[in-house]
């Protein structure tokens, strides 16, 4: 009889959170049980599954016992909060934070790139960040056809990448500003409708804000490659949902565009949109909603014959976020590693 597994949404009122709770029910999980956790102001409410309404529970002490996963979405502070408990409790946490994601003993996963280092998870597995997700499904395979030497990344993220507010918040502006008003902000420090601004997170003594490090460090440790050269340029444009990325990859030698393109044709996760007579390329239109990253104008970069261009777009909420969580948890089950942890891991 085939197993099925306790579950627990933590965070599931977010945008992530009831894409998680969708993608459950479109990948048809072998779910013994679902639990959906958030805050106490939370509590109460109902979202429907499977022609069910569910009730959110406040996260408490207890609300990990007999659970087997844990797809965790409320962000690195509560991440922190209750790993303790979720990890003594046997379960494991499939965590979208960054909060653990440069630990050495936390594997940090993208299905289609390192599936094997799911299996030496103690307890938490590291969702990447959505913009790292998306950038190796696409070159992760021209990499391993020829190992990549530098990658030149610039992003052009949605407002889909703050939530579900700030996705509001992009539609409000944009009236007020059709209207001769002036646009109000609470979630991003500028107006993001009609305009657009360097990622608004901290910036390091180097110029670098946190999200571009993400892709850096990030991708170094999901490659397996610690001196990976990487260097990023993160941007917030005035588009909903989906990220785009515009990337530039140095090889030791040239890398042929019809080979790059048969190759990204048959990688998983990637779907090659190329139309050169009609200029028609990923749009984050058209990969909103989808799984999929979309891959496209793939180019010899006239100022390095070693060097080649490519530009994707790929839906931040659902590949950049929960559908990676829901196919790493897949993952645990195809190889029978949903156990109880070796060891607890405790925060640092």
């Amino acid at each position: 009889m085939p197993k099925s597994y306790r579950v627990a949404i933590l965070g599931a009122t977010g945008a992530v959170g009831t894409e998680l709770l969708d993608l459950l029910a479109e990948r048809n999980f072998p779910l013994a049980d679902l639990k959906l956790l958030a805050s106490p102001r939370s509590a109460g409410q109902r979202l429907k599954f499977q022609g069910e309404t569910l009730e959110i529970e406040a996260v408490g002490d207890r609300s990990f016992d007999q659970i087997d996963l844990v797809l965790a979405s409320a962000g690195g502070s509560t991440s922190k909060a209750w790993v303790d408990a979720i990890v003594q409790a046997g379960a494991v946490m499939i965590d979208n934070s960054s909060a653990f994601r440069m630990r050495p003993d936390v594997p940090l996963v993208v299905p289609e790139v390192n599936p094997e280092a799911a299996a030496t998870h103690q307890g938490i597995i590291a969702n990447p960040n959505c913009t790292t997700i998306l950038m190796a499904v696409a070159v992760y395979p021209l990499h391993q056809i020829q190992p990549i030497q530098r990658i030149v990344a610039s992003t052009y993220q949605s407002a889909s990448g703050a939530g579900a507010r700030a996705m509001e918040e992009v539609k409000v502006q944009a009236q007020a500003i059709l209207n001769d008003q002036v646009p109000k902000t609470e979630i991003f420090p500028y107006p993001l409708a009609f305009n657009l601004f360097p990622h608004n997170t901290p910036i390091n003594d180097q110029g670098y804000c946190e999200e571009e490090m993400k892709m850096v460090n990030e991708t170094r440790k999901i490659f397996g490659v610690p001196n990976l050269r990487v260097t990023a340029t993160c941007i917030r444009v005035p588009v909903l949902r989906a990220h785009s990325e515009s990337i530039n990859l140095e090889f030791g030698s040239p890398f042929g565009v019809e080979q790059a393109r048969e190759v990204l044709s048959q990688a998983p996760g990637v779907k090659l949109v190329e139309d050169w007579k009609a200029n028609y390329f990923p749009m984050p239109m058209e990969a909103s909603g989808k799984d999929e990253v979309l891959v496209g104008r793939i180019r010899q970069d006239i100022s390095d014959p070693n060097c080649l261009e490519l530009w994707l777009s790929g839906d931040q909420i659902r590949k950049g976020a929960a559908l990676n969580a829901v196919q790493i948890a897949e993952l645990l089950v195809e190889q029978d590693q949903v156990r109880p942890a070796k060891q607890a891991v405790t925060v640092q």
